[in-house]
């Protein structure tokens, strides 16, 4: 798939590390270093405009590395960039650990995907077909 975008950073454009890689880096494009204290949150933002076909959409993703082992994700994961979005792509970041952390500009501070998704059209009904969960929800289907 042929995505057009525009890179306004002072980084390389978003690749895939492996063959079998769903997701592409994205990097902070800073002036300076922004540092988070423990809960704080703020919006990072990359340099890349992209042009998403319709039918398409980018998820911003955390980065499980970043995450697990200095508490940093993404707030609103997965972030959604539309087809019809060409604004910056920014990233919301949030500190959920107990230290102060910094992140440097080209630091690679989110991934993104890009997913094809369906357009749902509403069956306003009385009734649903019944299943074996039901209305089970919130951990019905068990712990273990």
């Amino acid at each position: 798939m042929q995505i057009k975008i525009i890179n306004r950073s002072s980084h390389n454009l978003p690749h895939y590390e492996t063959i079998a890689s769903a997701g592409m880096d994205l990097r902070a494009n800073i002036e300076e270093p922004v540092t988070l204290k423990p809960l704080e949150r703020t919006v990072v933002k990359t340099g890349l405009f992209i042009e998403l076909p319709i039918g398409c959409e980018a998820q911003v993703r955390p980065r499980s590395g970043l995450a697990a082992k200095k508490g940093i994700t993404v707030l609103n994961a997965p972030g959604t960039v539309d087809a019809d979005y060409r604004g910056e792509i920014g990233v919301i970041l949030v500190n959920l650990s107990n230290e102060d952390f910094t992140i440097e500009n080209g630091e690679r501070i989110a991934q993104l995907v890009i997913a094809k998704h369906e357009r749902a059209e509403w069956d306003d009904v009385e009734v649903l077909s019944e299943t074996s969960r039901g209305a089970g929800g919130f951990g019905s289907t068990g712990t273990k």
